[in-house]
């Protein structure tokens, strides 16, 4: 027995000297790889070249990955996947910018290309040059000199030493011998030598049935007891179970009734809840039920209209949800209740929305007793031709709005003159029993919410909120990623989506249902690449057959076939966007993972709400994000549950959405001064300024809306032309593969660009922006692109001026232009390639305010070092979370990427805070901002003033909507911003100096200008009151 010198211990000479010698050539070859951009580090070049160096040969790889399985990666991907330059054969091309990685492109298939190369990476974060743009969220490709390279041999050698002395510590027995085993663990599969069959020698090497899987408690424990758990939890909540309250209902239902609730929802008694809604409704009252998700609410509706039926076959209802896909499936539960009703069999339940035919329109209007819809088409198709709906309108019975929370903001306020005009016109015709139910999740005041949005008397509304349905055991935990390596800290954490992606294998693997909510699209098919590529590696086909992507934008049969899968336990896994976060049944789901912070508290809980839809015991797993809202609650987790929930807002003294609907409603039936009770006092005004007046004083729309004019009229914004993306296929016809609105398609559909699709990989080769439409081949390479753009918003014309103290607000004509410019190619969060594009920007006028930084102000803020962008992005968060409307005004984000670079830069942006209406929707939602500017600031000011964070939180300054994500900030700096304008005495000698910036970063803020009015505009003193 001998030293190793280096190592602690007493070690066999030759196994250890020899893995070492190995370790040391692996070193040597991957530094020099790493450090030339257009070299892969395949697993043939690498082995030949460690071969050359040790003059032997060598079969211990896998022992490095098992050693250190955090940093050495060993894994499958298609040959294709070395490309970074899309080549063309053309001699018309320019060369690419950088080489290929060993493989050459084609456009052409060629048999050659086909299969997998096994390939291995070390993930230490190799830096070539830091790049002195500190903003950027990437890392510049590598360029490494002799000196570096030779330097970061010898840290990876000491990093591999490190390793050995702790495995001979942890060790009882022979140390060689373990190390073998586990590399067996890290011996990834060639997905071209493999059938569905799990790798063998895996510790679970069959999916457990989910009807017989660990209990939340065990899968936690097995979960920290993983070699690759590192104190990610930083938080655990534990809420017990709860036990049903049931109530008696029998004598108000009928023997049919009965009968259908057993043989389509093997139900015979019912929950208090449900108990407590039916019967207000059978009183005659209007009900709105807050309870959780998965409490049962459809019954409350289903039963009535059972009974309502059987009472009057001539009686009709209205189902309204909010997305197409909701109702389809409410649809079908409504409809397996009446199949097993007695006496109801042929009642005709019919879908009346957008996508119904012109040709069944008459037939579901004179046939149906039961449509489910939405407000879009109640505004658009049924109130313009109410003349045709009469037989219908005039027995309706019960009007169901689902999902009441989804209405607010802007289209809340378009849906309360909806519900105001419907109301009016079954008056009209003599209708004046109808009751109104709907059913929400946990709200602050659902009876306020429900009063506004229906015009209802506090009197006449009954409100269930005592939650009867039965609740497993839940926890909740807080998942933070940890360092990639606790020794070195500037390695950066582990990403979040590679957390969340591994902790949804771990759990499909132990017959665990899980749902994986993500942000946005493009991440969401980002993690469904990486479980591809990671359950592919790891020789788990049985698991990948059962994870299936679901989001906004999928063709209809694409998500009802998703959904069925679900519902009928065929998946265990679905990655989704918020589009699953409204109430769709997809079957009992075990664990609910949100990769990132959802937009609010409310959202938070909605969607961990979607786990344990069934009783049984559930968890919900929330990853954080390094961004700084995340980061928040990972220091404060327990406000995610003390949280008070704040108050849905919408406004119904909004003169523009009160005139537009006043314009449709004069169309369907002349206004007279009795309509106030549906209008509200500001409907006199209105229509004496802007609708036409006959001799008999009733009110008729303007000509200028007729002949239709709902089509001026749109509740949820102007709708976006849509791109449309074909696959390119040799000797084949194109084939669509989807449609992508143009806000999108700007970020998303640019040539050379990856566009990303149900996890799979295409690049974009051609894009016509005549024809909105583009083309894609697809293509299995490993990385992935982001855009590189500007946003400018800029005032244009100035139409009001409000004095705020001695400063001003103007309100005006705002401008939008959105430029992408170029991309990045990004592997492993490493710049490939650098590529310029030139595309049209997309320009659009809106209307918005601004205020303009006092120029005393923005002198203190230079002469103390504070980032001017920082502070002013900081000052307009801040207004924004104290505006009632915020979700419908947007603003200016400041990105890091562009505000923390150290080069000079063109681009200048004015010194002020601008906000405007969102693009398309209008509403007015600017002008009231602009009306209450002062009050808003002034709260905004309180709201900085009494929060004891330190560097901001969104309780202050910062804003779960920010699409930059809060990285540009300065809590102190936007407070003396608010406190500038709003006239506060500011003493400069209590203003501490920021200090120096490690590089100098130029300013891109200069001295807003004048906005100038066509005219002359007079100066309006205060807030309006109105």
């Amino acid at each position: 027995m001998a030293f190793l010198p280096g190592f602690q211990g007493i070690l066999p000479p030759d196994p250890y000297e020899r893995h070492f010698d190995f370790l040391e050539a692996l070193n040597t070859v991957l530094a020099f790889v790493s450090s030339k951009k257009q070299i892969a580090t395949t697993f043939d070049a690498t082995r030949s070249s460690v071969e050359r160096l040790l003059k032997r040969q060598v079969q211990m790889y896998c022992s490095s990955s098992a050693l250190l399985p955090d940093l050495v990666k060993f894994s499958y991907i298609p040959k294709n996947d070395l490309k970074v330059n899309e080549t063309d054969d053309s001699p018309n091309k320019r060369r690419a910018k950088s080489p290929d990685f060993l493989i050459p492109s084609s456009n052409k298939p060629s048999t050659e290309e086909n299969g997998h190369v096994l390939v291995l990476e070390f993930f230490d974060n190799v830096k070539g040059k830091k790049s002195r743009n500190v903003g950027l969220s990437y890392q510049q490709p590598v360029s490494l000199s002799p000196a570096a390279v030779k330097k970061l041999i010898e840290t990876r050698n000491d990093v591999f030493r490190q390793a050995v002395n702790d495995l001979i510590a942890a060790v009882e027995g022979d140390p060689v011998q373990t190390l073998r085993e586990a590399a067996q663990e890290h011996i990834p599969v060639d997905p071209c030598a493999m059938s569905t069959t799990p790798k063998v020698g895996k510790p679970i090497s069959v999916i457990l049935d989910a009807n017989s899987r660990p209990s939340m408690d065990d899968l936690i424990q097995d979960l920290m007891n993983q070699d690759w758990y590192r104190e990610q939890i930083v938080f655990r909540k534990t809420v017990d179970p709860r036990d049903p309250q049931t109530g008696e209902i029998d004598s108000l239902l009928s023997p049919s009734v009965s009968q259908a609730l057993v043989n389509a929802r093997h139900i015979k008694s019912l929950y208090a809840h449900q108990v407590a809604a039916i019967q207000a409704l059978f009183r005659g009252k209007h009900v709105v039920v807050s309870t959780s998700t998965a409490s049962g609410k459809s019954l409350i509706y289903q039963v009535p209209i059972l009974k309502s039926l059987e009472e009057d076959p001539n009686a009709t209802t209205i189902c309204i949800y909010p997305t197409k896909a909701l109702a389809q499936d409410q649809k079908t539960s409504l409809e397996k209740m009446i199949r097993n009703c007695p006496g109801l069999e042929d009642v005709q339940v019919s879908t009346y929305d957008g996508d119904t035919p012109q040709e069944m329109r008459p037939v579901i209007r004179e046939t149906a007793s039961v449509i489910f819809t939405n407000f879009d088409t109640i505004h658009a198709s049924i109130l313009p031709h109410e003349e045709a709906w009469r037989s219908f309108l005039r027995n309706v019975k019960l009007v169901v709005v689902d999902e009441l929370h989804y209405y607010s903001g802007l289209l809340g306020s378009h849906v309360a003159f909806i519900m105001r005009r419907f109301r009016r016109v079954c008056a009209a015709i003599g209708n004046h029993h109808m009751r109104f139910v709907s059913c929400t999740a946990t709200l602050a005041n659902p009876q306020d919410h429900m009063q506004k949005i229906f015009g209802l008397a506090e009197g006449e509304i009954e409100v269930v909120d005592v939650d009867g349905a039965p609740s497993g055991k839940k926890d909740y935990l807080v998942w933070d990623p940890p360092f990639i390596d606790d020794l070195k800290p500037n390695l950066g954490r582990r990403g979040s989506l590679s957390e969340a992606t591994a902790l949804m294998r771990f759990l499909m693997k132990r017959g665990v249902r899980v749902l994986l909510f993500c942000k946005i699209r493009k991440i969401c098919e980002l993690a469904m690449k990486a479980m591809r590529t990671d359950l592919s590696n790891e020789g788990r086909l049985d698991v990948l057959a059962k994870v299936r992507p679901y989001r906004g934008g999928e063709y209809h049969d694409d998500r009802r076939r998703i959904e069925h899968e679900a519902f009928s336990g065929e998946l265990l896994g679905i990655i989704a966007t918020n589009a699953l976060e409204l109430g769709i049944d997809i079957g009992a789901l075990d664990v609910v993972i949100m990769l990132g912070f959802p937009m609010s508290v409310a959202s938070f809980l909605q969607q961990a709400g979607r786990a344990g839809r069934r009783a049984r015991d559930s968890l919900a797993i929330l990853v954080a994000d390094p961004f700084p809202v995340d980061q928040y609650y990972v220091n404060h987790p327990e406000e995610l549950f003390n949280h008070v929930m704040e108050d849905i807002i919408i406004d119904v003294e909004s003169p523009v959405v009160l005139e537009a609907h006043l314009q449709c409603a004069g169309d369907e039936m002349p206004i007279c001064m009795e309509d106030e009770q549906y209008f509200g006092p500001l409907m006199h005004e209105v229509c004496d300024a802007k609708l036409i007046k006959d001799k008999d004083g009733w009110y008729h729309t303007h000509p200028n809306f007729l002949p239709y004019p709902p089509r001026f009229v749109s509740i949820r914004g102007v709708q976006q032309e849509s791109y449309v993306l074909a696959v390119m296929r040799n000797g084949a016809p194109d084939t669509i593969l989807e449609e992508v609105e143009v806000s999108r398609a700007m970020f998303e559909v640019y040539e050379g660009g990856v566009f990303m699709h149900q996890g799979v990989a295409y690049i974009v080769k051609e894009v016509s922006h005549d024809s909105k439409m583009a083309k894609v081949i697809q293509a299995d390479v490993n990385y992935h692109t982001s855009p590189r753009d500007f946003t400018n918003v800029d005032a244009v014309r100035t139409t009001r001026i409000r004095v705020i103290d001695r400063h001003r607000a103007f309100y005006g004509v705002v401008n939008i232009q959105v430029k992408v410019f170029g991309f990045f190619k990004i592997r492993n969060g490493t710049i490939l390639d650098s590529v310029e594009i030139d595309t049209p920007p997309y320009v659009s006028d809106t209307m918005g305010l601004w205020i303009d930084v006092p120029r005393p102000i923005l002198e203190l803020l230079r002469s103390k070092a504070f980032h001017l962008a920082g502070a002013i992005h900081a000052a307009q968060h801040a207004f924004l979370n104290q505006f009632p409307l915020s979700e419908d005004l947007k603003t200016e984000c400041k990105a890091a990427e562009k505000e923390y670079r150290v080069t000079e830069s063109s681009r200048k942006r004015p010194a002020r805070l601008i906000f405007y209406d969102s693009i398309g929707k209008g509403g007015g939602v600017a002008a009231k901002a602009f009306d209450y500017a002062h009050e808003t600031l002034r709260k905004a000011h309180l709201a900085i003033e009494n929060c004891r964070c330190q560097d901001g939180c969104t309780k202050c300054v910062q804003s779960n909507s920010c699409r930059e994500a809060n990285q540009v900030s300065s809590k102190m700096g936007g407070g003396i911003i608010i406190k500038g304008i709003l006239g506060l005495p500011i003493d400069p000698e209590t203003v501490p100096h920021q200090g120096e910036q490690q590089f100098e970063i130029p300013d891109t803020i200069v001295e807003a200008q004048t906005v100038y009015a066509r005219g002359n505009v007079e100066v309006e003193a205060g807030d309006r009151l109105h």
